[in-house]
């Protein structure tokens, strides 16, 4: 990588470190992968049963201003921002001209002319370059007359997430707040241990949870409290199999540029009236995807005897032709079954259809599963 290679870290960095966390680089960061002597599975199944705190500090945190910020957030995505109520999230997607995904990305409206917006860190800059671009056409042209849009980064805050079944117990302890009113999908200032924080409830681990912001000067103290006992500490390991049974995708692996929403299995983030007007940036592919069906499409795999990585080939039941690739694969601790997402060609995509993948240069027969493999856990109140 070059000895100018610098990793960026986390406002969390130190704290990993003094909790024997084992860091290696994602997405530009130094991130923790797992900590002292629990494994992955370990750690998985933590969160699975009681509850875990991950880092999630890397990605990037930005609000959208203004009289028209609903309006531009609606052109640079094809979801109904303005229908969604006031501290409500969606999950949501970028797109570029063609209608190919540039990140996907969780929106919140705190008002109508105020957007909270979480991106990825490995999409850092090209989203923010997009951001710029697409801000500085919106501005300058008539659509900006009732009001210019601002965008503000929250550069080094942190944000962490707090997830599993008794996620909800350990956080009450700490806030006078009634937390079985803070529905999955809806977010507010808490005060917790006293911060006041934004706690949007959800994450990315098919449990109940919280994603919580937090203030750079507050962010190790806030961890420290969100960490005792029965709280574990989880990295990057665990976060990807807790995610990937969930059935969540991950961008650059599940998600690129070239892949649309609809064969992503996201066409139900496309708001009923955005897929009729048609007035979002890339409608034109993404309407075509929904009008004719796509290429391919996004599926879950149950695969025997090995287990599938990203980039492994998918085959016609023949063994001779390639109908698609995988795109993340595991071992899955819950279930005992080696899991897998990947795309296939339109047509293999129904559920029980049998095909073949390529691992280890040996065909192993996979057997097409809805998503998620797990039931999720989320508090719907």
């Amino acid at each position: 990588m070059g000895e100018c290679w610098q990793l960026r870290k986390t406002g969390l960095y130190d704290f990993h470190v003094q909790n024997g966390a084992k860091m290696v680089p994602f997405a530009g960061y130094a991130m923790p992968l797992s900590y002292g002597s629990v494994g992955q599975v370990g750690s998985h199944n933590h969160v699975r049963t009681s509850v875990g705190l991950f880092d999630v500090g890397h990605m990037v945190q930005s609000n959208f201003r203004g009289a028209t910020a609903a309006a531009f957030l609606e052109w640079l995505t094809p979801s109904s921002l303005k229908s969604l109520s006031p501290y409500s999230s969606t999950l949501s997607v970028i797109l570029n001209e063609n209608g190919g995904i540039i990140d996907d990305t969780v929106i919140t409206k705190h008002s109508d002319d105020a957007f909270y917006v979480v991106t990825n860190a490995g999409r850092r800059d090209r989203d923010l370059s997009w951001f710029r671009q697409k801000l500085d056409e919106w501005n300058s042209s008539e659509r900006a007359n009732d009001g210019k849009v601002e965008h503000e980064v929250l550069e080094d805050w942190g944000l962490v997430a707090l997830q599993g079944p008794k996620a909800a117990e350990y956080l009450q302890k700490l806030t006078s707040s009634d937390l079985a009113k803070l529905t999955f999908g809806k977010s507010a200032y808490v005060t917790i241990g006293g911060f006041t924080l934004h706690v949007a409830r959800g994450g990315y681990t098919g449990e109940d949870g919280f994603e919580i912001s937090i203030p750079p000067s507050q962010t190790a103290e806030v961890a420290q409290l969100l960490s005792q006992s029965p709280v574990q500490l989880a990295g990057l390991g665990a976060r990807d199999s807790l995610r990937l049974e969930a059935g969540m995708c991950l961008y650059g692996n599940d998600l690129d540029e070239d892949t649309s929403p609809v064969e992503a299995g996201l066409s139900w983030v496309i708001g009923k009236d955005r897929k009729e007007s048609g007035d979002f940036i890339g409608a034109e592919g993404v309407r075509k995807h929904l009008k004719d069906g796509p290429p391919r499409r996004r599926v879950g795999l149950v695969i025997e005897e090995a287990p599938a990585r990203h980039g492994a080939q998918i085959f016609a039941p023949s063994g001779k032709d390639v109908i698609g690739k995988v795109t993340s694969g595991i071992p899955s601790p819950t279930l005992n079954k080696n899991i897998a997402m990947g795309y296939v060609l339109s047509g293999w995509h129904k559920k029980g259809t049998e095909i073949e993948v390529d691992v280890r240069n040996k065909l192993r027969k996979a057997v097409v599963t809805p998503m998620p493999f797990i039931k999720p856990n989320y508090w719907r109140g």
